[in-house]
């Protein structure tokens, strides 16, 4: 195997100890080839010293995964609450970003519109600001690993663990006519999903800590057979107003890519006046002051969404309508929304329009991510008493 350092965009041969870590090879395969050639060579015109500060560029990060289920379009809650902070951690952390289309397929869909979303959530992720460059984005069936580490922990979680998780009896009752295994097994899978990668931070809601605290029982559960085999993962929960959105028509629920009622959901790729129809609608209480108070949930939601879009307080916010009405108040929430949605709109019809490179993203994740699962899994096996897997 031939392996290259980019140098002012040329390849020069180097010393494989040189490298330190893998990004800079070139093993004779399509996949890898295009994965290299797209991901690195622009960043290594930027370090014109033969890219060394780059190689150290992930080394003693902590290791943070976040997944997403393409079983929707993204909404504001979802870019508020999480994705539009996502940027921001790839100056401090190794950051996975997974877009688990086999999570997905646990309720039944239709497979042009699987394959459309997930293309589609690709697309968002970057335009609203994650960098394929800095960040491995990649789709959880675009790594085996993924399924095969989901079986062995399978073996490794209890039935009764199983039967408590609230997502499964939520789902249950919403699928009757479709209570698959998946469904009950999938914490196992996405236990598989975080251990893969060493993981150290999962960004999740107070509603999501059930979901961490089984991948957490399962690590220590392995790694009290086998020893130190997985990081046990610790959760990275945001404290801001914006961490939880709620819903337009029930602001006691939290905001739902899945949710039927269209007005109680606002989505990344609204259109601007569906957006601002959609807040003129929102469900509030029978008082006309913008404040924040008990028995307001409606109000304090919407207050919470202006609060993170416009960086202003709910003081600040509670003077600027002083005097003023609901109306004003939602219309002006609206506004907010639609302007600040309205560059990722026009980044991700860019975006969109250019399969090739979403492609080539899909494949350059691809190739990261497997590589570092690999190692993992590798070690699982060992321990488990698999044989060697033949080379074929």
């Amino acid at each position: 195997m031939n392996i290259y350092l980019y140098h002012n965009t040329k390849a020069e041969k180097c010393n494989k100890r040189l490298t330190l870590i893998w990004i800079g090879y070139i093993i004779k395969s399509r996949t890898l080839r295009r994965f290299e050639a797209f991901l690195w060579i622009d960043r290594f015109r930027e370090f014109p010293e033969a890219g060394t500060e780059y190689i150290n560029m992930y080394q003693d990060k902590k290791v943070v995964f976040s997944g997403v289920q393409p079983s929707g379009v993204l909404t504001i809650g979802n870019y508020l609450g999480a994705i539009r902070n996502f940027p921001k951690f790839s100056e401090e952390y190794r950051c996975y970003y997974c877009i688990a289309d086999e999570h997905a397929i646990t309720v039944r869909q239709n497979p042009a519109d699987l394959r459309r979303r997930t293309y589609e959530t690709l697309a968002l992720y970057i335009a609203c600001g994650l960098d394929p460059r800095k960040n491995v984005i990649y789709v959880q069936s675009h790594v085996p690993a993924h399924a095969e580490l989901a079986w062995i922990l399978d073996c490794y979680t209890m039935f009764g663990e199983l039967s408590r998780m609230t997502q499964f009896k939520d789902k249950s009752k919403k699928n009757a006519e479709n209570v698959n295994a998946g469904l009950f097994t999938y914490p196992s899978l996405m236990a598989a999903d975080i251990l893969l990668y060493q993981t150290e931070l999962v960004p999740v809601g107070d509603d999501q800590k059930q979901h961490l605290e089984i991948t957490r029982d399962i690590a220590v559960r392995f790694n009290g057979i086998y020893g130190d085999v997985f990081v046990v993962p610790e959760p990275f929960i945001s404290r801001t107003p914006s961490a939880r959105i709620m819903s337009l028509a029930d602001p006691k629920r939290k905001m739902s890519k899945s949710d039927e009622n269209e007005n109680a959901t606002v989505r990344i790729l609204d259109p601007r006046d569906v957006i601002i129809r959609k807040f003129k609608r929102a469900v509030t209480d029978s008082d006309t002051l913008v404040r924040a108070g008990e028995g307001k949930d409606g109000i304090i939601n919407l207050m919470s969404i202006y609060s993170a879009l416009t960086d202003k307080s709910f003081p600040e916010i509670e003077r600027e309508f002083d005097g003023k009405g609901y109306g004003d108040f939602k219309l002006a929430v609206g506004e907010a929304c639609a302007d600040a949605l309205a560059p990722v709109q026009e980044e991700y019809t860019r975006l969109i329009a250019d399969k090739k490179y979403l492609e080539d993203v899909m494949a350059a994740g691809a190739a990261a991510a497997a590589k570092d699962a690999r190692k993992t899994l590798s070690k699982v096996r060992r321990k488990i008493g698999f044989t060697d897997q033949p080379r074929y």
